[in-house]
C-alpha cells in the first residue's frame, strides 16, 4: 500500500519545495492534488501546464465549463469541487449553472447558444476524443484556431488532472464544492 500515489506531506525537498512555489496556494495551503504531482519533479515541470493564466485566448467563463464538464465526464468530485467553488462566481455561475454542468440534459435557458455547443464538445471529445462533421463546423465558426488548441489543451489537461485526483482518492478540499448528487456519474 506505501507504493500507492497519494500527497506528499511537508517536509518536501528543496527541488519539490521550489518547484511548488509556482503552484496557488489556497488560504495559504497546497492543495492535495498539487502535493500529488510533487510524486513527481517531471510531473510538477512539465505534465499539466497552467492554463489558468489571464493570458488565455477564451474568457473566464469558457474555460470554466471546458473544466466543469471535463471533470464531470471523468466522474472528478475533488477537481470539479474545487473550480466550482473557487472560479464559479468570477464567472458568474448561480447554483443552477453550477448544478447543470453535471447534467446530461442542460437547461438552455442558463446558457448562451456559444455555451452550449461548448458543452456539446466538450462531451463529445471526452467520449469519442473527435469531432463530427457538425461539431468541427461549429469549433472553427465559433473560435479561433488559437482558441480551439486552447479548449483542447484544457480538455486534455483535466482529463490528466481527473485521472491524478480519482487515482489517488482524494478527498474534496474543505472549501470545495461538492457534486449536486451523492453518487458520481461515473461509479
Amino acid at each position: 500500500m506505501s507504493n500507492l500515489l497519494k500527497p506528499l506531506t511537508e517536509p518536501f525537498t528543496l527541488g519539490i519545495t521550489e518547484r511548488l512555489a509556482i503552484y496557488p496556494q489556497i488560504g495559504g495551503k497546497l492543495l492535495a492534488l498539487f502535493r500529488t504531482f510533487a510524486n513527481s519533479a517531471r510531473f510538477l515541470d512539465k505534465a499539466v501546464p497552467n492554463l489558468l493564466d489571464d493570458e488565455s485566448p477564451l474568457s473566464k467563463r469558457e474555460r470554466e465549463i471546458v473544466i466543469l464538464r471535463t471533470c464531470w465526464r471523468n466522474g472528478c468530485e475533488y477537481e470539479w469541487g474545487v473550480h466550482a467553488s473557487v472560479f464559479g462566481k468570477q464567472v458568474g455561475f448561480t447554483k443552477a449553472h453550477l448544478n447543470d454542468t453535471w447534467t446530461e440534459n442542460l437547461d438552455s435557458d442558463l446558457w448562451t447558444e456559444t455555451e452550449l455547443v461548448l458543452f456539446a464538445l466538450v462531451d463529445v471529445l471526452c467520449e469519442k476524443g473527435r469531432l463530427n462533421e457538425s461539431l468541427s463546423n461549429s469549433f472553427g465558426n465559433y473560435w479561433s484556431k488559437e482558441q480551439q488548441l486552447e479548449i483542447l489543451a484544457l480538455c486534455g489537461s483535466y482529463h490528466t488532472v481527473s485521472f491524478v485526483a480519482n487515482v489517488a482518492r482524494l478527498e474534496p478540499e474543505p472549501f470545495a464544492i461538492l457534486f449536486p448528487s451523492s453518487t458520481p456519474r461515473n461509479d
